[in-house]
């Protein structure tokens, strides 16, 4: 998967090879995410804009952690050929004030949840959701604790047995 990764307003931090491993552990349990033709864009930014795109594009007046813009069905993900040109698959955008006092309000690093959000948004773009249902957010909730594991992050939900 290609990244296209903007960060504004994060602290300093290797966020771009977070990304990067992040979508390989995605690829590794959720093989259609490793097709090489998808491109995904992600943006590090703040409450306030993501406050701006989740009251524009999903009209919810308030910021949440991460947003994210499937440009995909997912009877299209899986049908695509792993030859032709790049094919967008979707855009993320993470609120920082909103990951960090989250990691905080659950004692964990940064760097953790960001991850967690990050997998859950290519989730999302991958067209699993968990609002559909608990079948659906069961099933989500199983892939996003199987990838963290590859990366050696425990299980966000910290309620399911592994």
């Amino acid at each position: 998967m290609q990244l296209d990764i903007d960060i504004e307003e994060w602290p300093a931090g290797e966020w771009e090879e977070l990304v990067e491993r992040a979508a390989q552990a995605c690829g590794a349990i959720v093989p259609e995410l490793a097709n090489p033709r998808l491109c995904t864009s992600l943006l590090f930014t703040t409450d306030a804009e993501v406050h701006t795109l989740n009251r524009e594009w999903r009209q919810r007046d308030k910021p949440t952690n991460v947003l994210s813009f499937p440009m995909l069905e997912r009877e299209e993900l899986l049908a695509l050929a792993h030859d032709g040109p790049p094919e967008m698959l979707g855009d993320l955008a993470l609120a920082y004030e909103t990951c960090a006092r989250e990691a905080e309000d659950k004692g964990v690093p940064l760097e953790h949840h960001a991850t967690h959000l990050i997998v859950h948004g290519l989730l999302h773009l991958a067209g699993f959701d968990h609002e559909t249902g608990d079948e659906d957010a069961d099933k989500m909730e199983a892939l996003e604790i199987a990838i963290l594991a590859k990366l050696g992050i425990a299980d966000p939900y910290g309620d399911r047995e592994t």
